[in-house]
């Protein structure tokens, strides 16, 4: 496991600040930060969540462009995932019995910020 660095770079910091924007009860997918920071990955962006170093930054409100989970913590699955769903839940995202999370509570992906968007 790769050690949280103290000092985030420029890339992760605006994938921070980015994720810092999306409100409780709602989610958006790494694609759609990617696109909000201007990156074209969102496995890079997950590897920057990975390593965030601040517990302030809600990572979990990011998930899978399909509306699952995702990951957590560098994880796919285990007590991880649980936990990503309970702070989810907590917040008042619903989630479908397929066990997706409700379109309702997902932002749309665009690359703008605000304006519905990361």
């Amino acid at each position: 496991m790769l050690k949280k660095s103290k000092s985030p770079t420029a890339f992760q910091a605006r994938v921070y600040a980015a994720v810092r924007r999306i409100p409780a009860g709602k989610v958006a997918s790494y694609a759609a930060v990617a696109s909000a920071v201007g990156c074209r990955s969102a496995r890079v962006v997950g590897q920057a969540l990975r390593l965030c170093p601040d517990d302030a930054v809600p990572c979990h409100r990011v998930v899978a462009s399909d509306l699952t989970v995702g990951g957590f913590a560098g994880r796919a699955t285990g007590p991880g995932i649980a936990r990503k769903k309970r702070l989810l839940v907590a917040e008042g995202v619903r989630f479908e019995k397929s066990g997706r999370i409700a379109v309702a509570c997902a932002l749309r992906d665009s690359p703008a910020m605000g304006h519905g968007a990361v």
